[in-house]
């Protein structure tokens, strides 16, 4: 029996202005249905908010802690080698009952430079969308920091950004550098590099939970903004039965989407890295060297790198993102 297993964490909820209360309701997550949930960090390496397991012998460690005593054999040997201690990546669940702010981050050069930390390329998987609902990513078409800095003045930066309707099963990635916003009444998954930095550029006039107008930072974000960062983005995640489907592959994270009714044999044999499985439908149990766990619906779990070969076994027909990084794309800066 390997030492190490898929872990499972306790989820990190945020109250959000701007949240809802269905991720306690219908993604299982232990909060008051009375409070503005706005998202669940289902894993973090963020500090001061690590992500503490919560199945098995090593429930309690954080896994900050549990890298520095299992180091590759959580991560990957190339990827402990590139952040050490930090995980990589940042996993949550979302849920806007309102517009968020239109915001963008910065590249990795630059949040270096101005954080000391990594920057946010991320990528979007809609599970569930109300009629009206909207997704702002990038203008509508190419324009100048004069343009932008004009829109902002007289209140008019929405209108010369794209606009979508995201539908459930849809995908948008937003690299560093695209100006955006989750429009209101959706739930989504969210995959991104691990950081917390945003620029929040417009806000709607909002006022925080205490009333107050919340902090923009319209001054670094013009500097951040890709001003020819336009036009749809969406693609429908168009998965097929019992196969592995890509979705994203970027220098950052791989994200596939497998839709299953029947046992998927998955083989990491050639994949230094650890795998993240995100259930968005369904329940499926995780089998490997004769041993077993079960996830559900809203569940996300973390296989440890060293372990390479997995049955993923349906109760009902299933969709999960699967979450990696490919050994080619782990950035060297």
């Amino acid at each position: 029996m390997s030492e190490l297993y898929p872990l499972k964490f306790e989820p990190i909820l945020k109250e959000k202005v701007w949240g809802g209360m269905s991720l306690a309701s219908r993604y299982h997550k232990n909060a008051d249905i009375s409070l503005k949930i706005g998202e669940s960090w289902e894993i973090s390496g963020v500090a001061d908010n690590i992500s503490v397991v919560s199945n098995g012998f090593l429930a309690g460690n954080n896994l900050e802690e549990l890298i520095e005593v299992y180091m590759g054999d959580i991560t990957g040997d190339a990827i402990y080698e590139k952040f050490g201690n930090e995980f990589p990546l940042l996993i949550k669940l979302i849920e806007s009952k309102e517009d968020l702010s239109i915001q963008v981050h910065p590249d990795n050069e630059m949040a270096r430079e101005r954080h000391n930390a990594y920057g946010k390329t991320e990528m979007w998987y809609i599970l569930e969308s109300e009629n009206g609902s909207k997704i702002y990513t990038g203008f509508r078409e190419p324009v100048t920091r004069e343009i932008f800095e004009e829109s902002l003045k007289t209140g008019r930066l929405p209108d010369i950004l794209n606009t979508e309707k995201p539908s459930p099963g849809y995908v948008y990635f937003t690299p560093a550098g695209r100006i955006h916003a989750i429009g209101g009444g959706l739930i989504l998954a969210e995959i991104q590099q691990t950081s917390d930095i945003t620029y929040r550029i417009f806000d709607w006039g909002r006022k925080s939970v205490n009333g107050e107008t919340r902090e923009l930072h319209t001054d670094l974000a013009a500097t951040a903004i890709d001003y020819k960062a336009a036009g749809k983005s969406g693609f429908p995640a168009a998965p097929i039965l019992n196969k592995t489907q890509n979705l994203v592959n970027c220098e950052f994270f791989t994200t596939n989407i497998i839709s299953f009714n029947e046992t998927v044999v998955k083989d990491y044999n050639l994949i230094d890295s650890f795998v993240i499985y995100m259930c968005t439908e369904g329940e499926f149990t995780i089998k490997w060297e004769g041993n077993s766990e079960a996830v559900i619906k809203g569940e996300t779990v973390l296989l440890p790198a060293m372990i390479k070969d997995v049955e993923l076994e349906p109760s009902v027909k299933s969709t999960i993102l699967e979450i990696l990084l490919n050994q080619e794309n782990i950035p060297t800066n």
